[in-house]
């Protein structure tokens, strides 16, 4: 009677049918979280390197339209708010240069007049900074394992010296 009691179990405990769908069951909820890490940090990066970019255009625009007597004469940047905004946002065409989980909230154009040993003291010297907001998609999933991020909003900024028309 023992013997026949324990050849089942030994029968069941050499059988190994079902271990790679119990392994896998495991292992996915790990390689699903590794995928949208990985996923969403890339389209970051992307997204944050793309604004940098539109905000360095936009500031060597501003740089080269201002009139380099500005800080003497007096005036202000802030007409090119509209303009500027444009350019961190579309290409020549108008097309959007971001997909549309990226916000940008506002653009601002700033001026500072630098006194110093410069050939033109006052220096005038603008910064334009960005504010933006990034949606991610994947967020909900990362949910599934803690806190998850459903957007990122953060400011970027890039300042050049006003060498006029």
């Amino acid at each position: 009677m023992k013997k026949h009691l324990a050849s089942p179990l030994k029968r069941f405990a050499r059988d190994d049918e079902g271990a790679i769908l119990v392994e896998f069951g495991l292992v996915m909820p790990v390689m699903l979280l590794l995928l949208a890490v990985t996923l969403e940090s890339a389209r970051l990066m992307w997204s944050y390197q793309s604004v940098i970019a539109g905000v360095r255009d936009a500031s060597r625009y501003m740089s080269r339209v201002t009139p380099s007597d500005i800080c003497s004469s007096g005036g202000t940047v802030t007409g090119l708010t509209t303009t500027l905004k444009g350019i961190v946002e579309e290409d020549k065409n108008t097309n959007s240069l971001f997909p549309p989980s990226i916000t940008i909230n506002s653009v601002t154009p700033s001026l500072s007049c630098v006194t110093g040993t410069y050939r033109l003291s006052p220096a005038p010297v603008g910064t334009v900074s960005a504010n933006i907001t990034i949606q991610f998609p994947m967020g909900g999933l990362l949910a599934l394992f803690g806190n998850g991020i459903s957007s990122v909003t953060t400011n970027v900024s890039d300042t050049s010296r006003i060498f006029g028309q």
